[in-house]
């Protein structure tokens, strides 16, 4: 049985996005382990019933829970809006974070003028999620979604300055900047690294970064559990998929920042 606080924090996504959330954990928490599953072999989850996205999910966190991690932090904004509450049964005490309710905390902190715009896939949007954390904190909130489902496939090409992708994300942005928000939501995994873009194209709007505000959470979490490690002078990172598809690992490292040096292939259900 390991150390409490040298368990490893599990976290996962429906493919490869959550490795934005990965990359924020190692900076805000270098000295923490990371056990990181992407369901790659059965991603996308948003065309999925939320009975088979529950069942998906049952059997990553079942998975997670062998490696003994101390922690679950769940990077895909389907599975936070639609089974998160499956993971925290499953989880017992353990502290669960999730982009959704970090997103949300963040962009209620962070507008000054009430009006929020999400940027989020179809089922993230259609499931509503983060206009109900937001106004759970706060009612008078107005709040504008916009499904992007262009986005992810340009992400994944690596057009993050491409012209294709700048005129996609400006027509996006147009319903929502004629809301006259102040606060924009990257309610995706993918879209942080399109930030850059996103800046030029909304100038003066405050972008919250849902990778970086759960990182946040996640140590503030650790921090109260009293589960924070802070002697590991070499963390370790693992990464699990359940299928390596072509491109994965360049893919993989551009989200990541870094080289990725344990993959390993298994299979769930």
């Amino acid at each position: 049985m390991k150390d409490n606080k040298q368990r490893p924090i599990g976290v996962f996504d429906s493919g490869i996005g959550g490795l934005t959330n990965v990359r924020a954990l190692m900076e805000r928490l270098p000295m923490e382990n990371i056990v990181y599953f992407g369901d790659t072999a059965r991603v996308p989850y948003g065309v999925k019933s939320r009975a088979t996205i529950e069942t998906f999910t049952a059997q990553i966190v079942e998975f997670l829970l062998q490696h003994e991690v101390k922690a679950l932090v769940v990077a895909c904004n389907t599975i936070a809006a639609v089974a998160v509450n499956k993971v925290r049964a499953m989880a017992g005490n353990m502290p669960v974070l999730d982009v959704i309710t970090a997103g949300a905390e963040a962009a209620w902190q962070t507008t000054r003028n009430g009006r929020i715009g999400i940027m989020a896939t179809s089922t993230t949007v259609n499931s509503n999620a983060y206009a109900r954390a937001i106004h759970s904190r706060n009612p008078a909130a107005r709040v504008q979604s916009q499904a992007c489902p262009l986005l992810v496939p340009l992400v994944e090409e690596g057009w993050l300055d491409h012209e294709v992708t700048r005129l996609t994300a400006r027509e996006y942005l147009r319903p929502l900047l004629a809301e006259d928000i102040d606060t924009l939501v990257l309610g995706c995994t993918h879209y942080p690294l399109l930030k850059p873009l996103l800046k030029e194209e909304a100038p003066g709007i405050s972008l919250v970064d849902s990778a970086i505000t759960t990182a946040e959470a996640t140590a503030q979490s650790l921090m109260a559990a009293g589960l924070l490690n802070t002697d590991n002078p070499s963390a370790d990172y693992r990464f699990y998929v359940s299928d390596i598809p072509l491109r994965f690992r360049t893919i993989g490292e551009r989200f990541l920042g870094r080289s990725m040096d344990q993959i390993e292939m298994v299979s769930l259900g």
